[in-house]
C-alpha cells in the first residue's frame, strides 16, 4: 500500500549513541542481580535532570533527598533478598497525580497545599518498589497538546528544542525521551499520553478506563481521562502499566485485570487490521500532513509484511464530538475550584470553565448517556477487524510559543487541527497504544495509534512489541539525550552507575 502522496520511503532521523541509562525492565533485572544499586541509578537520574532542567524543563518538582532516601531503603530490601517488579527503579509521575508531602499544581500557578496521601496509582508504584524522583510538567489543567505556561515556563522537545514535546504529558515525554528516567506516568484525556509520545519517539499506552485507579477521584474529567505510561520500549511501558494498575473501593470503573507484561513477550496471531485516516467531525478545519500519511502507511505495509491482513476501513464515529465537549469543559470547571487563586488562571482556562458551567447539567447527562450507543456504533468495526491503525496526530509538533498567544477559540481550532485523531477513544474509554512511526525530513518524530475495543490492551501490546522488534525504534536517541548523559556522567562519581548502559530488548520474532 502507499498513500496518495506516494511517500513511504524510510524517514531520516538522528542516530547518536544512546545515553548511559537502561530501560525499566533492564534496570529492574540489574538491581535484582546485584549489578547496580538503586542509589547509583537514582543519583544518575537526578544528575541528568539537573543537566537538562534549564533547557528541557521537564520537571515541575524534583525530590532529591526523598528519592535518595527511597533508593537507600530499596537497596536494603534488595540486599535482604526482597524482590518486587520495580524495586529500586527511578520513575517520574505527572503533576496531576497526588504524591504525599508534595503539592499537585496540575500546571497552575499558586501556592498549593501539600498532599497528605498518595494517589492510588502512586501507592501501587511504591508497592512495586519504584523510586519517585519527581513530578513532571503539564499545561494548565492538562488542556492543551503543548506544555507551556507562566507557572513553570516552556517544556521543550529533546529532538529539537525549538519545538514542543506535546501535551499534556509533555514533561513526562521529554523526561523519558531524553533518558532522564526509563519510564513515566502520564494521563490521557484527549490523547495526552499518545500525542507527546508520538512527538518524542516513545511508546505511550492509554489503557482501558479504570485500568489504573483515578482515586482519590472516583473518575477523572467525567470519565474521559485515564492514567497511562510512557517509555522507550513496549516492555517498559507494559511493566510500568502493570505496576500501576488496579482498582480501589471508591473507583467508578473497575475492569477485570489483564497481563500486559506477558503480552509484551508474546507474538500475536495473524490479525485483521483496519487502516483508518478518517477524522471525526468537529466543524473545524483539519488536514492530514502527507508526510504523516506516508509514515503511517509505511507502518501498515510492515504489518502486512509481518503476516497481518491490512485493509483501509474507518470507524463510524457519528456525533462523538458533541459528547466530548461537555465532559471536558465540566471537568476543567471542577478543577478550577481546587486552585488557590483562580485569578492566576489563563484567560482561556476561565473561558472553558464558563462553558463547563453551561454544559455541566443536562448536556453533560446526555453526553454520558450517549456513550453506550457510541460504543455500539464504533464497535461494529471490531466485528470485522481486530485492531485499528491510525495516525496519532495530523501534523508534526508545532514550535514553542505557536499557541501561547492565541485566543480560546483560536487555540481550540489550532489544536484540533494538529490532533484530531486521539480523543474519540477517550469518550469510548477504550485502550490505545502510540508507536513511533518515523520522522519528518527535518528529524521531528511522528507516531501512529493501535486502537482496540474494551479490554484489548494485551492484544495491542503484543502487536506493538512485534512491530518494535521489526522497527527497532528504541535504537534512535535525540542529541539532547546524549549531551545530558555525558554531562550527568561527568557528575556521577559512583562507577557502578557507569555500568547502566542501554540494552536492546530481546526480539520476539
Amino acid at each position: 500500500m502507499s498513500g496518495p502522496d506516494g511517500d513511504v520511503s524510510p524517514s531520516p532521523a538522528p542516530t547518536p549513541a544512546a545515553p548511559p541509562v537502561r530501560g525499566l525492565t533492564a534496570q529492574a533485572r540489574a538491581l535484582a542481580a546485584g549489578e547496580v544499586t538503586s542509589r547509583a541509578l537514582t543519583e544518575q537520574a537526578l544528575a541528568r535532570i539537573d543537566a537538562t532542567q534549564a533547557t528541557l524543563n521537564a520537571f515541575r518538582l524534583v525530590r532529591r533527598e526523598a528519592a535518595l532516601a527511597e533508593a537507600d531503603a530499596a537497596d536494603v530490601r534488595l540486599a535482604a533478598g526482597e524482590r518486587a517488579p520495580l524495586l529500586g527503579v527511578p520513575v517520574a509521575i505527572k503533576d496531576d497525580t497526588d504524591l504525599a508531602g508534595e503539592p499537585t499544581a496540575f500546571g497552575c500557578a499558586g501556592d498549593f497545599t501539600r498532599k497528605t496521601a498518595d494517589a492510588e496509582a502512586v501507592r501501587r508504584l511504591r508497592a512495586a518498589g519504584a523510586v519517585i524522583v519527581g513530578k513532571t510538567n503539564t499545561p494548565e489543567l492538562g488542556q492543551w497538546p503543548f506544555t507551556e505556561g507562566p507557572a513553570f515556563g516552556d517544556t521543550r522537545n529533546p529532538w529539537d528544542l525549538a519545538y514542543t514535546p506535546g501535551g499534556s504529558s509533555g514533561g513526562s515525554a521529554a523526561a523519558v525521551s531524553a533518558g532522564l528516567v526509563g519510564g513515566a506516568l502520564g494521563s490521557d484525556g484527549a490523547g495526552s499520553v499518545r500525542i507527546p509520545s508520538a512527538w518524542t519517539h516513545l511508546v505511550g499506552i492509554k489503557p482501558q478506563r479504570g485500568r489504573i485507579s483515578s482515586w482519590p477521584d472516583p473518575e477523572a474529567f467525567h470519565g474521559i481521562t485515564v492514567h497511562g505510561t510512557l517509555a522507550r520500549t513496549v516492555a517498559d511501558a507494559a511493566l510500568l502499566l502493570q505496576a500501576a494498575s488496579g482498582s480501589t473501593a471508591g473507583d467508578l470503573h473497575r475492569p477485570p485485570p489483564v497481563d500486559v507484561v506477558a503480552a509484551a513477550a508474546r507474538e500475536p496471531e495473524r490479525l485483521r487490521i483496519a487502516l483508518s485516516f478518517r477524522m471525526p467531525f468537529t466543524a473545524t478545519p483539519k488536514i492530514l500532513d502527507p508526510v504523516v500519511r506516508g509514515r503511517v502507511t509505511a507502518l501498515a505495509e510492515r504489518l502486512a509484511a509481518l503476516g497481518h491482513e491490512v485493509v483501509e476501513a474507518d470507524p463510524a464515529y457519528g456525533p462523538i464530538g458533541l459528547t466530548f465537549v461537555p465532559r471536558a469543559t465540566a471537568g476543567v470547571r471542577a478543577w478550577t475550584r481546587r486552585v488557590p487563586d483562580p485569578a492566576l488562571l489563563d484567560p482561556r482556562t476561565r473561558g472553558v470553565a464558563r462553558t463547563g458551567r453551561v454544559l455541566g447539567g443536562p448536556a453533560l447527562r446526555l453526553a454520558r448517556a450517549a456513550e453506550e450507543p457510541l460504543r455500539r456504533r464504533v464497535g461494529a468495526l471490531f466485528r470485522r477487524y481486530d485492531v485499528v491503525l491510525a495516525p496519532t496526530t495530523a501534523t508534526a509538533p508545532p514550535r514553542i510559543g505557536d499557541l501561547a498567544t492565541l485566543s480560546g477559540w483560536q487555540t481550540d481550532r489550532t489544536m484540533i487541527g494538529h490532533c484530531p485523531y486521539a480523543w474519540p477513544w477517550n469518550v469510548l474509554g477504550w485502550p490505545g497504544v502510540n508507536v513511533p512511526a518515523g520522522f519528518t525530513e527535518s528529524g521531528l518524530p511522528l507516531g501512529a495509534q493501535l486502537l482496540g475495543p474494551a479490554g484489548s490492551e494485551p492484544l495491542l501490546v503484543s502487536l506493538a512489541a512485534q512491530l518494535e522488534a521489526d522497527q527497532r525504534w528504541y535504537e534512535r536517541w535525540p542529541e539532547a539525550a546524549e549531551q545530558s548523559a555525558e554531562h550527568a556522567a561527568g557528575q556521577t562519581a559512583d562507577p557502578v552507575a557507569e555500568q547502566a548502559v542501554p540494552e536492546p530488548p530481546e526480539p520476539i520474532v
